[in-house]
């Protein structure tokens, strides 16, 4: 299955008339491992319908055993609910951006360094490579379950409501949403921005309402949760790459035994890697449907971006943060000196 823009589509009509993809009540029942995973997104997004065929193939392989209600779009909480929610095992699984995450494990969000990955070939040797691993070891000892693949969120793009982003200057004074997280925080301060932490269930609200001026995320989610609707400018900054760590509550994993343990990792990972695929085929059509949809679309230098960085001192505060380890293993992976 490839996922089109036309399956987009189709996917967000389904949604509307099922509410979700949460497997029904009387399976559940008679199932002897009930989990609930939850997510941020939207139906429509690859990420859910991935998630959807993997429970099924779950559900299968486990002849019934083992049911993974699928809890799409913010349904049970901000991604802070929800983190809350799997660490204290209220949901058995959950997907975070780890600059999300990182407001628990503080060097999971090493991947987010702005301007730090050139392209996908970088990212993907970076994510299941050594870094991946570094960032999973961090995860694991916060008494987290991790999943080995990382899924994608894609390069982060910029849009606006006042004008496009063609250089640093022009994210001056700029109130612009981010997600809930430090370093985002700190690298739109370094830019002198005016940053708000807003969770993504509020985003559409507060640029409707003009609480910010602007929003930062990858293009299949101005396109899935409709932000065009509220924002005119949309500039290919790729500022940063995001992904999805998939996240389980430890002792809800340590009560499967260890033959499901495998068919439940074995089929999400899989679904990872075909979720990547579907992110990279949805954002190369996307620009031109954001554009009849009547984006105003604009494609900036990344060095003038990094420089400003540099000279903010953005890099070397975030060096001392995460420490030479995981800084040194960060530039190995994109193959330059960022401080």
């Amino acid at each position: 299955m490839t996922i089109s823009r036309r399956t987009l589509l189709q996917g967000t009509a389904a949604a509307t008339a099922i509410g979700t993809f949460h497997i029904g009540r009387s399976e559940a029942q008679t199932a002897e491992f009930t989990y609930k995973y939850a997510n941020n997104l939207p139906i429509a997004h690859p990420m859910n319908i991935r998630a959807n065929e993997a429970m099924e193939k779950i559900k299968q392989e486990t002849k019934g055993r083992v049911v993974i209600q699928v809890f799409p779009n913010n349904q049970l909480g901000s991604d802070t609910d929800m983190l809350s929610q799997v660490r204290s095992g209220g949901v058995e699984f959950f997907t975070l951006s780890p600059l999300i995450l990182s407001t628990l494990v503080p060097n999971a969000s090493v991947s987010g360094i702005g301007f730090a990955f050139p392209n996908y070939d970088s990212v993907w040797k970076a994510m299941d490579g050594e870094l991946g691993a570094y960032v999973r070891g961090q995860i694991g000892k916060a008494n987290l379950v991790v999943m080995d693949k990382i899924w994608d969120n894609g390069f982060r793009q910029t849009t606006s409501s006042k004008g496009p982003i063609n250089s640093p200057d022009d994210l001056k004074g700029m109130k612009i949403r981010v997600p809930v997280s430090p370093l985002w925080t700190s690298m739109y301060t370094a830019f002198q921005s005016a940053p708000a932490s807003i969770n993504f269930a509020e985003v559409y609200t507060a640029l409707q309402t003009k609480i910010v001026d602007g929003q930062e995320n990858p293009m299949a989610i101005i396109s899935t949760a409709k932000l065009f609707e509220v924002q005119k400018y949309l500039s290919a900054t790729n500022h940063m790459w995001d992904g999805f760590w998939f996240l389980g509550n430890k002792r809800a994993w340590e009560r499967l035994p260890e033959d499901l343990r495998a068919i439940v990792a074995k089929n999400i990972n899989a679904a990872a890697e075909l979720e990547r695929a579907d992110v990279a085929k949805l954002n190369a059509n996307l620009k031109d449907d954001l554009v009849s949809k009547g984006m105003v679309y604009n494609e900036p230098q990344a060095a003038p971006f990094r420089a400003a960085l540099q000279k903010a001192g953005f890099y070397a505060e975030w060096k001392k943060k995460y420490g030479d380890e995981a800084w040194g293993i960060l530039e190995k992976a994109v193959g330059t000196s960022l401080s």
